[in-house]
């Protein structure tokens, strides 16, 4: 088969945009262990794509951060030394605090309403014991604030953090999940979001980032 077929069945560009959404959306899922190797042909299976094609989306991926490439080992996932992690966690809290304070502002009933189903779903998948379905929850419900701040300056900023990869490399395994107080503090900020209350919501949200923040295992790693 001539592998610059594989690219016919999409237009020109979308090939390398649905091939760069879909290895963004696989690394900042955590499912790759930090430092594995990506090789182009496992990758251009895995996406269907040309090798020219995923050649393009490594090289914008790396650009970017979320992978690293060196002469004689190849592409990996990134790595991060504690002192990468603490400045993208604490660049993480000063931004979703902003946006959370802005939701409070800007919020419509809609989405007012689509974060409360959300906290439903969170409540419910604790109750049950579903930690995959609550981490679903918890990470449609950032998306959900960062969307109701109507902020496309912060937001943009917001997305350009590593912070779910630095996330999975410093995780506590050893901790319950999840962790004591995470639903209690994402129903503050929705509290606040309700009230109109801009400088609530904004401290709720520091908050739970922070309590996020010291749940890893960045301390040890920087003792």
């Amino acid at each position: 088969m001539n592998v610059n077929n594989q690219d016919q069945a999409l237009e020109p560009g979308k090939a390398t945009r649905s091939a760069y959404e879909g290895l963004r959306s696989l690394l900042l899922s955590g499912s790759i262990e930090p430092g594995t190797r990506l090789t182009e042909a496992e990758l251009t299976s895995l996406f269907n794509v040309s090798r020219s094609t995923m050649r393009a989306v490594l090289v914008r991926l790396t650009q970017e951060g979320y992978v690293t490439s060196e002469v004689n080992r190849g592409v990996r996932t990134r790595n991060f030394s504690p002192e990468e992690a603490a400045d993208i966690l604490e660049a993480r809290e000063v931004l979703e605090s902003a946006l959370a304070g802005k939701a409070a502002e800007r919020a419509t009933e809609e989405e007012i309403r689509e974060l409360r189903a959300t906290l439903e779903e969170m409540a419910d998948c604790q109750q049950r014991g579903d930690q995959a379905g609550y981490s679903r929850g918890n990470r449609r419900f950032h998306q959900q604030v960062k969307a109701a701040a109507h902020q496309e300056t912060l937001a943009r900023a917001y997305d350009t953090l590593l912070y779910p990869l630095v996330m999975r490399q410093y995780r506590n395994l050893s901790v319950q999940h999840p962790r004591t107080g995470s639903l209690e503090e994402h129903q503050a900020i929705l509290l606040a979001i309700v009230t109109r209350n801009p400088d609530a919501a904004a401290a709720a949200m520091r908050h739970h980032v922070a309590s996020a923040r010291r749940a890893l295992l960045l301390q040890t790693a920087t003792e």
